[in-house]
């Protein structure tokens, strides 16, 4: 019985019960008024309120009828987006699952709805991203790639629904290719029987020794019907050997001709967990196991089944896993593209020996090893050997040994390791730059102490001195080699993006502006120098001196490409200068993940030396790398501007300019430094200069230092400003003359590091008994180092080496500074 006549029967019951209650009535006020009117005019009265009721009831289902809406076929979507390949899932706004195909269940789970599925951490953000992208713009700006801990999907939302009330997602998985799967294909194909033809039986058999494919040669041979199909059957069931360990097939018994068996493993190194073991490679790929009758082919691969070797070859040819044959003499034969390729000869032609592969230690031994296989019983094995093109890196090359292949004897395998090598090589190299970095910095902090009290001595011996004196000229010299050691130290601490920088709030035209006649003695007179400006730059917040050492790199190095182009010193060329202004929304438009969107000021270089070679390109900004002839480069320049833009918080690119007719014409370095806006601090910090400028003096200092030239000069140098000088020679002393309260400071100079209790622990011990105190630290470390490093209030910096003239203006500075907060 249906849903419908089950309700029918039920409203039938209802009347028929109604309709006895009511005659029941009727007769009971008869029989109690035994009078025929009043019974009459109670049935009556019944009968009106009895189409009244049923009226209203018709009404009221009428309307609540009208007014339910209709639930949603949901079943109809359900059977619209069913797909096997293709996971689909409808949330509404509250992201509950209200629609899921059997993909998506099967994958997901049906309690789960997105964004919330059993996805590892990074995908499950990225879903969150996505689905409120998808309510916000209607969709989620393209596919995101999700994972967990098997598999990975391709997932997308959109909005739908008239009010736009739910979301639709899809997920497709990802597929990863198998270079592999082909080889199946081409075995069981034309190129199958092409080596059936030639008297040679070929299976691919997996890792477990189970046939996956083979050829119609080696159906016949095996189970006597070439249609028949080996798939699933153990390979080795298919063979027997006798005592002197020949191989038979299983069906011929040893009424059949020998076979040789030659195992090729298929190892692809982008599939592989680790590098293939040689000798392993049956236990952890499939292999290509080839069966030749032992007679055939007695004249060689070169004789008269050269035309069927070449079929071999060319199979060969498409595998991963770098493979070559030698005769029993251990001439090469045949090496295919990978074995080239990890041996270092993908484009030069095959030397005569494997020997002649391998540094000049090795020869003898891989000359012995060829030899042993090539003439010994069939056996196989590895020796670890480096190559010409690695000496430093030691490989391991396969070896086995063939019979029955005519003039091929030896097989050698060798897995192609060149994207593993260059992976290495940037690790080495960014482990060896990490720590000449922090070499550097040690170093400097120690030299700088030293420019530091060189530089304070002849400012002061100057101010006893005046021009024309017979002593003036040679303090002056003195001074002036001073500061160029100085910077050759921001030279060295420049790559490592340690140097200490000063940076100020300038325009780039006028840097540009202020080294224009050096650049043009740098040049010569045969390099052109061109500058050219856009208008309504930005400023941009750097230190001047550094990027004046920017340019100066990029025009020696454009003037070096230049004339090696060109032949000679005497070289014409041309090197440009321009300045252009880049908005956040031609950032946007060019698509780039390097540089965030924002206003940026860019500074071109572009000369015509000849462009860089494209193997060269990608590590020009390496310390140390140089294309140039030994002696004449120190491979520090262009690193050196890459430490200062980094560190001043732009980029640089290098690339190769174009000329009218699609040839590279030149180098070109773009840099791109970020547009300042001026800070509050800042404009504070302006106004506090220019009062310092007027301060007179006056005033306690406690100066801590532990280089005692250093700590003499600063306090000559404050003394003759007016101040009063208390030193230490570390930080317990300082905070012992603090706690003992003979002196009212109102200043702390000390430096960084130091013996025992260092600069920071001694200004928070400090600030304990004085918290407004100012302290003034000195250090040849990057201030934005030691910021990151120490977290003080009223904290500020002075970089080591300085002159005189430069930490009385700074104290001066810093005391202005703390009186205006008091």
């Amino acid at each position: 019985m249906s849903f419908g006549q089950v309700q029918e029967s039920r409203r039938l019951v209802d009347v028929i019960a109604v309709a006895a209650a009511v005659l029941a009535s009727i007769a009971l006020i008869q029989f109690a008024t035994d009078n025929t009117t009043v019974t009459l005019a109670f049935a009556g009265g019944l009968t009106v309120l009895g189409f009244i009721a049923f009226a209203a009831g018709r009404a009221r289902v009428g309307t609540v009828r009208e007014a339910e809406p209709e639930a949603p076929d949901w079943s109809v979507t359900v059977a619209a987006i069913e797909r096997a390949d293709l996971a689909v899932a409808i949330t509404d706004r509250a992201n509950r699952l209200v629609c899921a195909n059997a993909a998506f269940e099967l994958w997901f789970g049906s309690s789960n709805a997105p964004p919330r599925l059993p996805v590892d951490g990074a995908s499950a953000e990225a879903l969150n991203r996505l689905g409120r992208a998808a309510w916000r713009d209607g969709t989620g700006g393209g596919s995101i790639t999700i994972a967990d801990e098997e598999r990975s999907w391709d997932a997308e939302v959109v909005r739908a629904g008239r009010g736009d009330d739910y979301l639709v997602w899809r997920f497709s998985p990802v597929t990863r290719s198998n270079p592999l799967a082909g080889v199946g294909t081409h075995i069981t194909g034309v190129f199958g029987r092409v080596l059936g033809a030639a008297g040679v039986a070929v299976a691919l058999v997996s890792p477990d020794g189970m046939v996956k494919a083979a050829n119609p040669a080696l159906a016949r041979r095996a189970l006597g019907d070439e249609n028949a199909s080996l798939a699933g059957q153990e390979f080795v069931q298919l063979l027997r050997s006798d005592d002197r360990e020949r191989i038979f097939f299983a069906r011929e018994g040893r009424k059949g001709t020998p076979q040789t068996l030659v195992q090729v493993p298929l190892a692809d190194p982008d599939l592989a967990e680790s590098e293939v073991v040689p000798g392993k490679a049956a236990a952890e790929s499939p292999s290509i196991m080839l069966l030749i009758d032992s007679g055939i082919g007695l004249g060689g691969w070169r004789g008269e089944n050269k035309g069927q070797a070449a079929q071999l070859e060319a199979l060969l040819e498409q595998l991963p896993l770098g493979l070559a044959t030698t005769d029993r003499d251990g001439h090469f034969l045949f090496a295919n593209p990978a074995f080239r390729r990890a041996a270092g000869i993908a484009n030069a032609d095959l030397p005569p020996y494997p020997s002649d592969l391998v540094v000049p230690r090795d020869k003898t031994a891989m000359s012995d090893a060829v030899r042993r296989y090539g003439q010994g019983p069939a056996s196989s094995g590895d020796i670890a050997v480096r190559l010409r093109s690695e000496p430093d890196e030691p490989v391991s090359l396969g070896l086995a040994g063939v019979r029955g292949l005519g003039e091929a004897a030896v097989l050698l395998s060798l897995a192609d390791t060149t994207e593993e090598a260059r992976l290495k090589r940037q690790v080495a190299q960014a482990t060896k730059m990490q720590a000449v970095g922090q070499l550097a910095g040690g170093v400097a902090h120690d030299f700088n102490n030293v420019l530091t009290a060189i530089i304070g001595y002849c400012d002061l011996m100057l101010l006893r001195h005046t021009p024309g004196d017979s002593d003036y000229d040679d303090i002056q010299q003195i001074k002036a080699n001073s500061n160029r050691a100085a910077s050759l130290t921001r030279q060295l601490l420049a790559f490592s993006r340690q140097q200490t920088l000063q940076p100020e709030v300038l325009q780039l035209p006028d840097v540009l502006s202020e080294v224009g006649q050096l650049l043009k003695r740098l040049l010569g007179a045969k390099i052109t120098l061109k500058v050219r400006h856009d208008r309504n730059l930005g400023p941009v917040r750097a230190d001047p001196r550094q990027l004046e050492q920017v340019i100066i790199n990029l025009a020696v190095n454009a003037r070096d490409a230049i004339q090696a182009n060109g032949g000679g010193e005497g070289a014409a060329g041309t090197l440009a200068f321009a300045t252009r202004r880049v908005e956040a929304k031609d950032i946007r438009r060019m698509g780039t993940e390097i540089i965030p969107a924002g206003d940026y000021t860019v500074l071109v270089a572009e000369d015509t030396g000849g462009g860089i070679p494209a193997n060269v390109i990608g590590n020009i900004f390496e310390p140390f790398f140089t294309t140039k002839e030994q002696g004449k480069g120190t491979g520090l320049g262009l690193s050196t501007v890459y430490g200062i833009i980094k560190q001043s918080g732009g980029f640089i690119f290098a690339s190769n300019a174009q000329a009218p007719d699609g040839s590279v014409k030149g180098a070109r370095f773009t840099i791109y430094l970020p547009v300042h806006e001026a800070t509050e601090e800042e404009l504070a910090r302006a106004e506090a200069e220019e009062e310092a400028r007027d301060w007179s003096g006056g005033g306690t200092i406690l100066l801590v230092e532990d280089e005692d030239m250093v700590r003499a000069v600063a306090e000559r140098a404050l003394a003759r400003q007016g101040y009063t000088i208390v030193t230490a020679s570390d930080g317990d002393e300082g905070l012992e003359i603090v706690k003992s309260g003979e002196h009212q400071f109102d200043l702390v100079v000390t430096d960084v590091v130091m013996p025992s209790m260092d600069g920071p622990a001694m200004a928070r011990e400090i600030r304990k008994l004085a918290p407004s105190l100012p302290v003034l630290f000195m250090s040849g470390y990057a201030e934005s180092q030691l910021r990151d490093e120490i977290d003080i209030e009223a904290m500020h910096f002075i970089a080591k080496p300085f002159s005189v003239r430069q930490i009385a203006d700074k104290v001066a500075e810093v005391l202005v500074g703390a009186g205006k907060r008091r």
